[in-house]
């Protein structure tokens, strides 16, 4: 049992459970903001929400060049952000493994059929593309099916 606890111990102390929490900032009237939140919580992320006065200033705060931004944003507990509509899979393979100098992952637009912008069985395929500091940007990955996200 003391060997077990330990094995357990270690899994928190390495963040586990911490990397599962994030900020959102968006607007108080955004219902697809809420979806994605909703998708969020339903595959194990903790998350809380704000409405900052000025959202479009945040996310220049945050390094967010205007042509990746989308209607909400997200922050990890290490700093990284994901804006817009990014699949649960994808923050949770990020944060466990961040691309060098990468800030974090975008989808820019309001896509339909990902997390949050569901509309009955339309898709429009998307790109995430990981967010440099320097502000390039580099695709992480393309979704060309409903299930791919999950």
């Amino acid at each position: 049992m003391p060997r077990l606890m330990t094995a357990i111990g270690l899994l928190l102390l390495a963040g586990s459970v911490s990397a599962q929490s994030l900020l959102v900032l968006k607007s108080p009237t955004c219902g697809c903001c809420e979806g994605w939140i909703e998708h969020l919580d339903g595959e194990g992320f903790s998350t809380r929400h704000e409405h900052p006065a000025n959202l479009n200033q945040r996310k220049a705060e945050l390094a967010i060049a205007p042509r990746y931004q989308s209607c909400h944003t997200g922050i990890s507990e290490q700093g990284f952000v994901f804006e817009g509509h990014v699949p649960a899979k994808f923050i949770r393979d990020f944060i466990a493994n961040p691309p060098a100098n990468a800030i974090g992952l975008s989808v820019p637009g309001m896509p339909i059929g990902t997390p949050g912008m569901e509309m009955g069985e339309r898709f429009t395929p998307y790109t995430i593309w990981a967010l440099y500091r320097d502000g390039s940007a580099m695709a992480y990955a393309v979704i060309d099916s409903p299930a791919q996200q999950f």
